[in-house]
């Protein structure tokens, strides 16, 4: 079964010309089960590119995805048309108040990760938005600098500043061969990375509650567990296209900013060549693990999740 997004969402086009299989309104409602309600905490610029990236992974299962894109309360975005925004997007503060749950809940990346996290603007809504999702919510994934923000709010792990950017494609280890979420997943993996900051192993380690699922020896830990509260932090980008980290270096480079080509991207290293995406199908499995680990343990009736 598909995901359901709305018809005018642009995310509805691409993943229908890709042959990921969406619903509309009136298909979902003939259908008599309950759909997976998934919400999607969308902090990065680029509203449009995120959004479809998560909804092609979360929506390639045989579930009904129910996708709710949630922003924060007073944010607003620069780079994505405020019609969209209205559109499409609730803010935080709107399903705070409708006292919604659901099955699992994102929270993306932001450009933020420079500043300390109580620099950033958001961050007292964040922060409650956190608490919020463990009476809200059955499973959450923060993914990159949400990962690290989540991660710094439910366990004091800091995040520390890199000397340079740590950008490419790099080989992560499967640490745990016999997690539900690593089904499928073969003994190392490739997953982009595009971070200025790190989480550190040994601070992980101190934190018994905590499971390191995939890590690497160049650029660190990347997929944490913490089963207690059955969320998922990882601090890399296993949903990014195959031309994003092309994206990332052209505008660094047209911009003059200091960057180096992306390690294990490009063919021979040479920008000139089209890169290769080698993550993929591990990007399929991961997500699509989750979503199954979703569904097999969640409450039939949503008001029982948190209780």
């Amino acid at each position: 079964m598909p995901i359901k997004i709305p018809e005018a969402l642009p995310a509805y086009t691409v993943l229908t010309r890709e042959g990921v299989m969406v619903m509309s309104e009136d298909q979902a409602a003939r259908q008599d089960i309950r759909p997976l309600k998934i919400g999607l905490l969308n902090l990065m610029p680029k509203k449009i590119q995120t959004e479809t990236q998560f909804a092609r992974l979360i929506g390639a299962t045989p579930l009904q995805i129910e996708l709710t894109l949630i922003r924060m309360s007073d944010h607003e975005s620069r780079n994505t048309a405020a019609e969209h925004m209205e559109t499409f997007y609730h803010s935080f503060s709107e399903i705070e108040a409708s006292g919604q749950k659901f099955d699992g809940f994102l929270v993306t990346g932001a450009p933020v990760e420079h500043l300390d996290f109580d620099e950033v603007t958001y961050w007292d809504e964040l922060r409650r938005l956190f608490d919020w999702t463990e009476t809200h919510a059955h499973s959450t994934f923060g993914v990159c600098w949400g990962g690290m923000a989540m991660i710094a709010h439910q366990h004091g792990i800091a995040k520390h500043l890199l000397d340079s950017k740590a950008f490419g494609c790099f080989r992560h280890r499967n640490l745990k061969p016999d997690s539900p979420y690593l089904r499928g997943f073969s003994d190392d993996c490739t997953v982009p990375v595009s971070r200025w900051t790190e989480i550190r192993q040994e601070d992980i380690d101190a934190r018994p509650e905590l499971v390191t699922l995939l890590a690497s020896d160049e650029v660190g830990p990347c997929l944490v567990e913490d089963p207690g509260r059955r969320t998922l932090y990882i601090f890399n980008h296993f949903e990014y296209d195959s031309h994003t980290l092309k994206e990332e270096y052209d505008r660094d480079v047209a911009s003059g900013a200091a960057i180096s080509v992306p390690a294990n991207y490009y063919p021979g290293d040479d920008p000139t060549k089209p890169p290769s995406n080698r993550w993929r199908s591990h990007a399929h499995l991961l997500y699509g693990n989750w979503i199954n680990e979703i569904y097999q343990t969640t409450p039939y009736d949503l008001n029982d999740i948190g209780r």
